[in-house]
């Protein structure tokens, strides 16, 4: 598992000459956008919590009780009420990883529940990296992901 994830963090890591040419296409992308209103913009791409919204169609689509969820990777049971009751209340990146752990999310379904909290895994740093290799080989084990980013002089979940 260690060796697969040295050579998924070779092949994936971006250096700083790809940064400095993304961070180029994103300022073309803004100068385009300058033609719009502030206020149109706003309007037209607002999303009116897809976060929450979307955590709820995965743990109803997998039949599970707010309780399996919260549990199994120890999220304090206050913190889940506050998601689920507070439109607003906004959780962190940690907080969502978590989540798709618990939900056993793919890749793709765990990147968009990231974006719909305003959140990526980038190829910049070893702990999105680390977190994006435990979702695509299905790697849903706190403790073993824990391992992991231990081994990286990461943050632990």
């Amino acid at each position: 598992m260690k060796e697969k994830l040295k050579l998924f963090i070779k092949e994936n890591f971006i250096k700083e000459e790809k940064k400095l040419f993304l961070g180029n296409m994103r300022a073309s992308v803004l100068e385009e956008a300058e033609c719009l209103s502030i206020d149109d913009y706003i309007n037209d791409n607002k999303d009116e919590n897809k976060f929450q919204s979307l955590l709820f169609k995965y743990i109803d689509s997998k039949n599970l009780k707010d309780s399996d969820v919260y549990n199994k990777v120890n999220i304090d049971r206050r913190l889940f009420s506050k998601i689920r009751s507070d439109i607003h209340y906004h959780p962190s990146k940690e907080t969502i990883i978590l989540l798709g752990l618990s939900l056993e999310l793919n890749e793709n379904e765990l990147l968009e529940l990231l974006e719909s909290a305003s959140y990526s895994l980038p190829k910049n740093n070893y702990f999105d990296l680390i977190i994006r290799f435990c979702f695509i080989n299905k790697i849903y084990n706190l403790d073993d992901v824990n391992e992991l980013l231990y081994d990286y002089n990461c943050k632990c979940l």
